[in-house]
């Protein structure tokens, strides 16, 4: 099947637009950092039920389109995977700078509207969160969310800032200032939301196993895939640090 740019869905004419940052669920794809702990196969499982988990949190706002921004390889499988009512656009260049760029070029260039990228590990956000983020973009230039390993689970803004991401390692644990930097020589205000944490460690995968015990109709399907891995491996890393 031939790759398309981009999916076509009806439009909502939303002043709100939540891009989902995604690749397609393969194996050695994504949540790499996961590799050393979990098996492969098992990694890419527990990606897919996250990114399942973060289109429901996202569709479960009202009166905000729906998107989802990835690589051009990613865009038919994506689209199968996320159904009807999100659109799928591919980035223009590699890597999470490149997606990020293209998130604003592609919604907010030239509109009136508040476009926001988000995480797709992020489903047990709190949905206010999000809510919150878009009401303090309509007072600020940008918008962002920090987590605390020193990096950001969400960023927005009204406008095209190209400046912004160029050339940014969006890896390190100094992506967030990084960002504040740039946006203060671009002049540009800044509202945050509360910090929050995404699943790229053992640890974090550790607190999110131990909330979603607590709470699973936060993230269902990833809750499900949690406690039946848990059944084959009891308990699941503790260990701290980079991987």
């Amino acid at each position: 099947m031939e790759s398309s740019s981009e999916t076509v869905v009806p439009s909502r004419h939303s002043d709100r637009v939540l891009v989902i940052m995604a690749k397609a669920p393969r194996p050695g794809a994504v949540k790499t950092r996961l590799i050393p702990s979990l098996p492969l196969q098992a990694v890419t499982t527990f990606y897919r039920c996250l990114l399942g988990d973060t289109l429901a949190l996202a569709r479960s706002l009202g009166g905000v389109e729906i998107a989802i921004m990835c690589p051009d390889s990613d865009v038919n499988e994506l689209a199968r995977l996320a159904g009807d009512g999100a659109r799928v656009v591919a980035q223009k260049g590699e890597g999470l700078a490149a997606g990020l760029k293209s998130v604003f070029a592609h919604f907010a260039e030239g509109h009136q509207r508040r476009v926001i990228a988000f995480n797709s590990d992020s489903p047990h956000l709190p949905v206010t969160l999000l809510t919150n983020a878009f009401e303090t973009l309509a007072a600020h230039d940008m918008v962002v969310g920090p987590t605390h390993d020193g990096g950001y689970y969400l960023v927005g803004a009204k406008a095209a800032h190209a400046a912004l991401f160029h050339g940014a390692r969006m890896g390190t644990n100094s992506a967030f200032d990084t960002l504040l930097e740039r946006a203060r020589r671009l002049e540009l205000s800044v509202g945050f939301t509360d910090p929050f944490y995404d699943i790229d460690t053992e640890d974090d995968l550790t607190r999110l196993a131990a909330e979603l015990r607590l709470a699973p109709g936060r993230a269902p399907r990833t809750a499900a895939w949690l406690e039946e891995w848990q059944k084959v491996v009891p308990q699941l890393p503790t260990a701290a640090g980079d991987l």
